[in-house]
């Protein structure tokens, strides 16, 4: 099977469900239970390129995890390994065991089964320009072959609600297209657009490394009410960011893990020297 990549999440069959001719029957997941995220031995290549190095964690379910580190060092690798993207690369490839709730995604697992359980937000808002802010956030239903109208109306609601939009363009859903809103707006219009699709983890690889303060504080907010729902896993530089929004932290160096554990401890009494060197800017 085709897999189709649109933007923010990638998606080959309709995420949570099965499909019939032109019906579709959704399985719908628990709306408050995300997955825990286990990572043995984890390994990655680009090439002859080692990027990652023996990564060991467990993410816990309904948290929001960050990944600091200087540039170069892993974090958006590791995030691309967790939902195979990274597998999309003909050179690279991947060894290790990740296991995302009870399913091991190296271990016969399809990667369209993989991504319909993972949403995925860029460092840089990526609406489709030509498309309205209502066929933006219904664009994976639709791939698929989503068409009851009642349902598309319900779900788009529901995902621009959750993604803290709703009130900012309820009024111009399909007169607007995505592209005419803020920076800030089109980021959570695409956080909307994995949102639709249902997945039970959302990956966000510097989410707000390209908006203004206000933008950005919308953002970390918008966190902390979805990790309820979700297991958030972040990519940010700002520590302090991952100070306000994580409860875990890890800390990447040069393709290695080299510290997990919690964010309060990660930043007031690391264990490892390095993360204390990069933590207060001595390198990085």
């Amino acid at each position: 099977m085709a897999v189709v990549f649109l933007g923010s999440f990638v998606c080959g069959v309709l995420p949570q469900g099965t499909r019939k001719g032109n019906r579709v029957k959704t399985r719908r997941r628990n709306p408050h239970v995300g997955v825990g995220i286990g990572v043995q031995n984890l390994n990655a290549w680009y090439g002859a390129n080692h990027t990652l190095q023996d990564i060991n964690l467990n993410i816990p379910a309904n948290h929001a995890t960050a990944l600091i580190g200087p540039s170069g060092c892993g974090k958006s690798t590791f995030v691309r390994c967790l939902n195979r993207m990274h597998e999309t690369n003909p050179i690279a490839r991947v060894t290790g065991t990740v296991r995302m709730g009870d399913l091991d995604i190296y271990a016969g697992a399809k990667p369209v089964e993989v991504r319909r359980r993972v949403g995925m937000v860029f460092q840089r808002p990526n609406p489709f320009p030509t498309m309205s802010i209502y066929d933006n956030v219904a664009a994976g239903l639709k791939l698929n072959g989503y068409s009851n109208k009642k349902r598309l109306d319900e779900i788009v609601e529901k995902s621009l609600k959750n993604s803290a939009l709703w009130d900012e363009v309820k009024d111009e859903l399909r007169k607007k297209s995505g592209a005419s809103l803020s920076g800030g707006q089109q980021q959570r219009l695409c956080i909307a657009r994995a949102l639709a699709v249902d997945p039970e983890v959302l990956l966000m690889d510097e989410p707000a490394s390209a908006l203004d303060p206000v933008s950005t504080s919308k953002i970390e907010d918008l966190i902390f009410q979805l990790k309820s729902q979700y297991t958030i896993v972040i990519v940010t530089h700002n520590m302090q960011q991952a100070a306000r929004v994580a409860e875990n932290t890890g800390f990447f160096l040069n393709g290695r893990m080299v510290e997990f554990d919690s964010t309060h401890k990660i930043f007031t009494n690391p264990s490892d020297k390095r993360t204390e060197d990069y933590i207060t800017g001595r390198f990085g």
